[in-house]
């Protein structure tokens, strides 16, 4: 089974939930991410998966092509603007919307941006967690 994550730039959402995905999924899914738009990789998005063992910094930034929409069996849309622009979608593919909150957006001090980002990078953990559980029971 193929799963994309969708988000708006492909920067930090996506590639959190491609990365557990990756780390929790093994060999049965195969795992892609992509955006509306490249917006290129965050580096607290790196950071702070690093801190839980896993390595997204070679994770590619990509735009979205009807190419990865056709070979894809079931999408997850991680943010609102995302699900409004995500295309049509070929018929039997499944999909799912998580509405999560952009950490890139956090603002204060250093600390508290990154706890936003360690909130965000659990919080994704959980849901990838879950789908992969109920994808793996189908």
């Amino acid at each position: 089974m193929n799963i994309l994550f969708l988000c708006t730039g492909n920067s930090c959402r996506s590639q959190i939930a491609e990365g557990w995905a990756k780390s929790l999924a093994g060999d049965k899914f195969n795992i892609e991410s992509a955006g509306i738009e490249s917006h290129g990789k965050n580096p607290r998005a790196i950071t702070v998966m690093q801190e839980k063992g896993i390595d997204i910094s070679q994770q590619e930034s990509t735009k979205l092509t009807d190419e990865m929409l056709n070979r894809t069996d079931y999408i997850v849309t991680v943010c609102g603007h995302a699900d409004e622009h995500c295309p049509a979608l070929p018929a039997g593919m499944k999909k799912e919307h998580w509405p999560l909150n952009d950490p890139a957006k956090a603002t204060g001090s250093e600390e508290s941006i990154m706890e936003v980002f360690r909130e965000s990078r659990d919080d994704i953990q959980q849901r990838v967690s879950d789908l992969l559980q109920k994808l793996k029971a189908l």
